[in-house]
């Protein structure tokens, strides 16, 4: 698999997850936090690139070169940040992929809506309960 340009927005626990392993698979990433002390969340190991500030501000996904990534995951733990974040990757930086966060299943389609494939926590979490739950 060929080397990619992510930008990973937020860099909490599932954050510095992804970046420390996409970046151990050898591809370019950088993370975006408002907060420096949340990259001590990143494996020894990571090699990407910290931007401490808000990835609201189009100035910050313009100083992590949003318009050359290949993709974007928004991870924050703010559905309203994730999906406005997204919404400015793909129609102003035109990023080929763009993943986001929700926690609150009902705001999926709002997502779908705006062409923002999702991932919800909360959802999959009640699938995999009930898969587990005998019947």
């Amino acid at each position: 698999m060929a080397s990619q340009y992510i930008v990973v927005v937020g860099c909490g626990r599932l954050g510095s997850i992804l970046a420390s392993r996409l970046s151990s698979q050898g591809n370019s990433v950088v993370v975006i936090d408002p907060h420096e002390s949340s990259f001590n969340n990143l494996s020894s190991d990571f090699s990407g690139f910290q931007i401490t500030g808000d990835a609201a501000e189009i100035e910050i996904l313009r100083s992590a070169k949003a318009d050359k990534a290949d993709c974007l995951l928004a991870v924050t733990d703010k559905d309203n940040i994730n999906l406005m974040v997204a919404q400015v990757a793909r129609n102003i930086f035109e990023v080929g992929t763009v993943l986001a966060r929700v926690f609150d299943p009902a705001r999926e389609k709002i997502y779908r809506d705006f062409g923002i494939a999702t991932i919800s926590p909360t959802q999959l979490s009640a699938d995999a309960f009930m898969a587990n739950i005998p019947s």
